[in-house]
């Protein structure tokens, strides 16, 4: 159910306008109504067997490549639904976002019925595949170019320039190919949630609820505010500061991430980085380098249930290191899988597309100059040795995507209710930028868990330790429309809610 990316650092929001069906129409209100669209329902795709397995239907839902030009270029939204099986007791639609950003949703809400219980059964259950990804019209780049092995030795300036060797290429290749150059400015959080929309009007729905994580609670803030009238039930787990650019957003994650490593934890790490920086660590024919290792240790601490893994690929590591012979353990064996797997480049890819895309420019607050990313890396060291490299020193092709956006950033600011959820040690999209979010929607409650993890909701149902106050929470405003009295405190001790101001 939960995302966890390497570029999940929450997303610029995009600018307020018009939804772009009718100029004069106030925000929320579609204008003049239109014919609804037939939907040709079908078996979903063969790939997605538990959709299947759970007797979903699939369809496409046409929308406008740009919504300001409704008669112009379109494309299709793939979406799922696994109707109610409480008719008498049904409340509507239920859509929602797992992150990313870059993530596709086609089974994202089905996979929420776990934790939902019965709620699940008073809501048709959406599924949507984001525009440009996954069964939606897609947008592929250029194919790149196989990489050449890391060198045996190195140093922290070398594996910088190819890291922004790297992010000028894939910005090119994006660029250059098909006809991205005209559909890559339409790839905006603004134009998802419009489609969100499109979906809800397609199915015939007066208004739709919503749940979304990470990226996805940013997407669900961007709804609330281009159509109000429409939001019905929100909960929105895991948000971000809605004026803070990508790229500061991704700075804010370095101190509560070297804050969760201690003890000989945190010496082995800055041992191993330490030698990386000169000599990648050679693991199973693999070279590690330090950014690499620095991914995947940001990886790692972002559950506290993740700790034991951490401990047991620091201890590969060091063996690596030491020169001897390592056939890796469960957890060291299972990152390095998923960074070879062609699938991650995608993922990587998409999260680009909609990074770059979004409203500011340069495109999310992505610095231009290079010299900016190696000054605020090596400035960080001193107070952020292990994350600080990473978290400044990440550029994003967004810095050479050449192709400004349509839209000026969003100013959130409304009263429309929501649920926000927010772990007050997360380290991926900090707590800050939930009380940020949480002042601007007026109409919200905060849950807070005093834990350390990226997502609070249905942990229980990806093997972590739930916290049943916070999915009560969640259950409660879904199922009855009630939400908290006051803003509540899941504490770690008893898991039990305190009341908060």
């Amino acid at each position: 159910m939960r995302v966890a990316s390497a570029v999940t650092a929450g997303l610029g929001l995009v600018g307020l306008l018009a939804s772009g069906v009718a100029a004069a129409a106030p925000p929320g209100d579609g204008g003049p109504k239109k014919p609804r669209p037939t939907l040709s329902w079908g078996r979903c795709p063969a790939d997605q067997k538990e959709l299947n397995e759970a007797g979903a239907q699939c369809a496409k839902v046409t929308v406008p490549l740009d919504h300001a030009d409704p008669g112009g270029r379109t494309i299709k939204i793939a979406i799922s639904r696994v109707k109610a099986k409480a008719p008498g007791e049904r409340r509507g639609i239920l859509l929602s976002n797992p992150g990313g950003p870059g993530g596709t949703g086609l089974a994202s809400t089905l996979a929420l019925r776990p934790a939902l219980k019965d709620v699940a059964d008073r809501y048709d259950l959406i599924g949507f595949d984001p525009r440009f990804l996954g069964e939606s019209t897609p947008i592929t780049c250029g194919e790149a170019p196989r990489p050449a092995p890391p060198p045996e030795t190195t140093t922290p300036r070398r594996d910088f320039e190819d890291s922004v060797r790297s992010a000028r290429d894939t910005a090119r290749r994006c660029q250059e190919h098909g006809d991205n150059a005209e559909l890559l400015p339409h790839a905006s959080t603004r134009n998802v949630a419009r489609d969100m929309d499109a979906v809800r009007a397609a199915l015939g729905e007066p208004t739709l609820s919503y749940y979304g994580i990470s990226y996805g609670a940013d997407l669900g803030a961007v709804y609330t505010q281009l159509f109000p009238r429409r939001a019905d039930r929100i909960v929105l787990d895991s948000s971000t500061d809605p004026a803070a650019t990508q790229y500061e957003l991704f700075q804010r994650s370095g101190a509560p991430a070297e804050a969760a490593l201690g003890g000989q934890v945190r010496a082995d790490v800055r041992k191993l980085l330490g030698r990386a920086e000169r000599r990648p660590i050679a693991v199973k024919g693999l070279r590690l380098t330090a950014p690499l290792l620095r991914m995947i240790f940001k990886q790692l601490v972002q559950h506290e249930e993740y700790d034991p893994q951490l401990e047991a690929v620091v201890a590969d590591l060091k063996k690596a290191a030491a020169g001897e012979e390592v056939e890796p353990g469960p957890a060291l064996g299972g990152l390095l899988e998923l960074l070879s797997s062609p699938g991650l480049a995608d993922s990587m890819v998409g999260g680009a597309i909609f990074m770059c895309g979004d409203g500011g420019w340069p495109a999310g607050g992505w610095p231009e100059n290079p010299a900016t990313y190696w000054k605020n890396m090596q400035r960080s060291r001193a107070t952020q040795p292990v994350f600080g490299p990473y978290v400044n020193g990440m550029i994003a092709p967004c810095a050479f995507w050449g192709s400004e956006p349509r839209e000026p950033g969003t100013k959130i600011g409304n009263d429309v209710p929501a649920l926000l959820l927010q772990a007050r040690h997360d380290n991926n999209v900090p707590y800050e930028g939930a009380l940020a979010l949480h002042e601007k929607l007026t109409g919200s409650r905060l849950v807070t868990a005093d834990i350390r993890s990226h997502g609070v909701y249905g942990r229980g149902t990806d093997g972590l330790t739930p916290v049943p106050c916070a999915d009560d929470a969640v259950n409660t405003y879904l199922r009855d429309g009630e939400l908290p009295a006051t803003d509540i405190t899941c504490t770690k001790t008893d898991r039990k809610a305190e009341r908060t101001r």
